[in-house]
């Protein structure tokens, strides 16, 4: 994927009790399994956070916990444009989205609700038709507790 494409490329894990965000490289934003590579490496106590938006168009959220990894797609009909968007639709065995499906979520509402942002809260985030992807990430960002230095890395 193209680095101009990539609007946001970011990850946040806690360590001792705070947050750690730093950006990550837009060479790890073409499949699920660059991105999941990219995160492994962090220490965390609660995963480690990938956040990529992509073109104003759709935005993965993506959640390394040791060997296991959650994700969640704001929008399925990016995977017809979209190679992430793509494999993360391979990696949650979707099928491929008809001509005429709408613009909806796919993947795991709950990734963050044990950290304080409930799958309600996240459906309410997405259902936001002028909302962009990028400030849905910093919305979420917000919530968590890290929202000053994700604002903070796209300045």
């Amino acid at each position: 994927m193209a680095e101009d494409q990539v609007d946001v490329a970011v990850l946040a894990y806690r360590e001792e009790g705070l947050w750690q965000v730093s950006r990550l490289p837009a060479d790890v934003t073409a499949s699920v399994e660059d991105l999941e590579r990219a995160l492994r490496p962090f220490p965390s106590e609660c995963g480690v956070i990938g956040m990529v938006a992509v073109d104003e168009d759709f935005f993965v959220l993506a959640r390394v916990t040791g060997p296991r990894t959650q994700l969640l797609l704001s929008d399925v009909t990016a995977v017809d444009e979209w190679p992430l968007a793509s494999s993360v639709a391979d990696a949650l065995d979707l099928p491929d989205p008809e001509e005429d499906d709408e613009p909806q979520p796919a993947g795991d509402m709950e990734i963050l609700s044990d950290l304080g942002v409930t799958a309600i809260d996240l459906a309410v985030l997405l259902d936001d038709p002028d909302a962009y992807p990028d400030e849905v990430l910093g919305d979420i960002a917000e919530r968590l507790g890290f929202g000053e230095a994700y604002e903070a890395l796209l300045d």
